[in-house]
């Protein structure tokens, strides 16, 4: 399985990368990085049809355990999985900016650093 780091997905995600955060809805709403799609690991099994097989898929949680086991998955089905190392933690002790909320654009959806 490849990994990548914190500043590595901030490279991906600017240009345009496909993120998948595989925590629980509710941890996704209190803050995620920004353009993360919530796909539970209990769901993505079955959500298999929304994600991208031409391109590598970014997969983050907390810390990088429950997106790293995800990642295995998708590799056994073809995918192109990426873990990211220290998952949402990191990103948010790096000082990057955190969404909350539930989609992007709706009046929940807030940016903060």
């Amino acid at each position: 399985m490849r990994e990548i780091t914190i500043d590595d997905l901030a490279s991906a995600v600017a240009g345009g990368a496909h993120l998948v955060d595989v925590r629980e809805t509710a941890e996704y709403v209190a803050g995620h990085v920004p353009g993360a799609v919530n796909i539970p690991m209990g769901h993505l099994t079955s959500r298999l049809d929304e994600l991208e097989r031409s391109a590598p898929v970014l997969l983050v949680c907390a810390s990088g355990n429950r997106s790293g086991a995800m990642a295995d998955v998708l590799l056994a089905q073809g995918f192109d999985p990426v873990n990211v190392l220290g998952g949402t933690t990191a990103w948010i002790a790096s000082g990057r900016p955190v969404q909350t909320g539930t989609q992007p654009g709706r009046r929940d959806d807030v940016v903060t650093r």
